[in-house]
């Protein structure tokens, strides 16, 4: 069974760009590492993207074999093939997590996102997010809560996957 991220954190950024990444995180990315070893830093991706993406997405190294699997799937020299590589690929940095666990975020990831002395973290099961703190809070809390108001009070979200079944 694959590990899952859980969770959300606010951590400190330093002037060089230094971040703590939270520890159970950092035990997932161990898990979907397969050259992890006790003593060695695990590695992951960072996926910035294109000028609409407002966060950072991270992938274990074997989530982001994956996704790689399924665009080697389509059609060389395809349009989306193409995109999806220059997205994913093109966009992207592998880095590790240092003996301290932190990892440096490059001026560039971090301008990309307006990041400064705060960062926050937040599991969306395979992979994790960094936001600006203030970013998230306007663009993704208020989408969630224009979500959930279509929905009455006693509403519980775990239903959605009941209504799966039947699919």
């Amino acid at each position: 069974m694959v590990r899952r991220f859980r969770g959300e954190f606010h951590q400190k950024v330093d002037g060089k760009g230094r971040v703590s990444i939270p520890a159970d995180f950092r035990r997932v990315l161990e898990t979907g590492d397969p050259t992890w070893s006790d003593g060695k830093a695990p590695e992951f991706v960072i996926v910035y993207g294109d000028h609409r993406r407002a966060y950072l997405e991270c992938y274990t190294i074997d989530a982001a074999n994956e996704v790689d699997e399924q665009i080697a799937g389509l059609p060389r020299g395809s349009m989306e093939r193409r995109m999806l590589e220059r997205l994913f690929n093109g966009q992207s940095l592998k880095t590790g997590v240092d003996e301290t666990g932190r990892i440096v975020l490059p001026a560039k990831l971090r301008d990309k996102i307006g990041l400064d002395s705060m960062a926050y973290f937040i599991a969306t099961g395979d992979t994790f997010q960094i936001w600006k703190p203030e970013t998230f809070e306007a663009e993704e809390a208020a989408k969630t809560e224009a979500w959930l108001e279509q929905f009455p009070d006693d509403f519980d979200p775990l239903t959605l996957l009941d209504q799966r079944k039947g699919e």
